[in-house]
């Protein structure tokens, strides 16, 4: 793992934009729900300390990773929001199910940010263990929520540019 030195939630070295009056819809993932969780509140915590509003956050849970692509279709079709945050957690097993769910997430994730012509966001860990994806989730490498949150209220005050 490329990053095992590192934590990759450290943004010092960048300026992050202020939230304030952005709405953001964030999907989780039900499986894997200590991951998932754990992501989950990074994220929240992140918008909420660069001045999004509770009342600007809108929150679904979907069953797994996979159903990710539909949570945030459905709520870029009935929500005003700037950006939409996926967060998910697809573990290795010993079948390729793995391969064919975060491929088929990853791409779905990216044609809903092109049908909407709005950021939708990628906080999807893919990992080859529970101790891996831990590690991302609030663990010694970082929270992968609380990067992709930062992620949305970058992109979303680019789109807000144009």
């Amino acid at each position: 793992m490329a990053t095992h030195l590192k934590n990759l939630s450290d943004f010092s070295h960048t300026t992050i934009p202020n939230g304030k009056g952005l709405k953001f819809g964030i999907v989780v993932a039900q499986w894997n729900a200590e991951v998932t969780g754990a992501l989950y509140n990074g994220a929240y915590q992140a918008l909420l300390d660069n001045h999004v509003a509770k009342k600007d956050i809108k929150i679904i849970e979907v069953a797994g990773s996979f159903e990710l692509i539909a949570g945030a279709d459905l709520l870029l079709s009935h929500k005003n929001v700037n950006a939409v945050i996926c967060l998910g957690c697809v573990i290795q097993g010993e079948t390729r199910h793995f391969d064919f769910i975060c491929n088929a997430v990853a791409n779905g994730i990216a044609n809903v940010g092109i049908k909407h012509t709005k950021p939708v966001i990628f906080g999807v860990l893919t990992t080859d263990n529970q101790q891996q994806a831990l590690d991302r989730a609030g663990g010694k490498h970082g929270n992968k929520g609380t990067e992709a949150a930062i992620t949305a209220l970058k992109m979303a005050a680019l789109k807000n540019e144009f």
